[in-house]
């Protein structure tokens, strides 16, 4: 009877090794899958975009309301003065109509979509006037704080980075605890165990002071990136933010036994986020139908609240809707692993 050969029986046992690794099955075929969903939602096929304006209230360009709102290329609204400026800060409209005699387009010359939407309004502006009654217009440019696509990501990867960090930090040291018999030694101690589960996300926030600050420095340094609102109102949502994750690294290691498999599912958990809460390009870009799922996730909350603060200098109580989910989450997530948590 010949021996087995040995290049066959040394394949045989990488490939079981693999099979065996939940991790890589996961990044082989399933995250590609899952990421080619995930940006093919978000940058499908869609008709012309309409360009969103306002026409300020009492203006004299409320006369042209019916005009714009019957072209399919636009979206007119009447605001008043000050909130049409705010959403004209916020990207909500791309142009501003104003003035009395003279119509001024108010915009912000860095963005691509005013420009569309200055010219689309003229047009229809001056056809509804008339070729024999010209309407005299003068651009008002004012280049918005917070609206380059750096501005925007920052506060973004501020949350990834929370989220990733809180996850696999707090994942992978339990889990390796448990695994070397660590955890087991500890019940011996006069320790609960909630005060343990609870000092690991109370140690995890020594972690925020040094992880949030240089991105904020190094963002204000290379790309002028400046906080728009209050940096204690910043610092109370990141603080927040990395108590919501550091409650489902929590939930996520209560039960695993291997370094494999809490990595299996802490990519499952992350993945939705890092694709759907808008870390890289808005959630408004996905189906209105996975948008109630995708605002409850702790990673678009935190996002939110972020550029809130950070992008737009709103005061901290502006938040509150993204700050309870939040809150909802670190709740739900401790009071879940402290149940389901076991030391071996």
């Amino acid at each position: 009877m010949s021996s087995p050969s040995p290049l066959r029986e040394l394949i045989l046992m990488r490939l079981r090794t693999f099979v065996r690794e939940p991790e890589a099955l996961f990044w082989t075929f399933l995250f590609p899958i899952l990421m080619a969903i995930g940006l093919g939602l978000a940058f499908r096929e869609q008709p012309a975009e309409v360009a969103r304006v306002a026409l300020e209230r009492g203006s004299g360009a409320e006369r042209f309301l019916g005009a714009l709102r019957a072209s399919p290329e636009l979206e007119a609204r009447v605001l008043e003065a000050g909130a049409a400026a705010a959403a004209l800060r916020r990207g909500e409209v791309a142009l501003v109509l104003a003035g009395r005699d003279t119509l001024v387009y108010r915009y912000d010359p860095a963005r691509t979509e005013s420009h569309t939407a200055r010219l689309r309004v003229d047009a229809v502006v001056q056809r509804a006037a008339g070729a024999a009654r010209p309407v005299a217009t003068r651009e008002d440019r004012e280049r918005q704080r917070g609206t380059r696509y750096v501005d925007w990501v920052i506060p973004g990867l501020i949350g990834l980075n929370l989220m990733s960090t809180g996850m696999w930090g707090i994942g992978f040291g339990i889990v390796y605890m448990r695994q070397k018999k660590q955890l087991k030694r500890l019940v011996a101690t006069p320790m609960r165990k909630s005060d343990f589960l609870l000092a690991q996300v109370l140690a995890r926030l020594a972690f925020v002071l040094l992880e949030v600050p240089p991105i904020v420095l190094f963002a204000w340094l290379a790309f002028r990136v400046e906080v728009a609102g209050s940096l204690l109102a910043v610092a109370l949502v990141a603080l927040l933010g990395a108590m919501a994750f550091a409650g489902l690294g929590l939930l996520c290691s209560a039960r695993p036994r291997t370094i494999e498999g809490i990595s299996g599912i802490l990519n499952v958990v992350m993945l939705p986020m890092f694709v759907l809460s808008g870390v890289f390009f808005s959630a408004s870009r996905y189906p209105q139908a996975l948008q109630p799922f995708i605002q409850a996730l702790p990673l678009t909350a935190l996002n939110d609240a972020l550029r809130a603060v950070y992008n737009e200098g709103l005061p901290l109580g502006s938040t509150l809707p993204e700050l309870a989910i939040l809150a909802g989450w670190m709740v739900l997530s401790f009071g879940l692993a402290l149940r389901l948590f076991r030391w071996q």
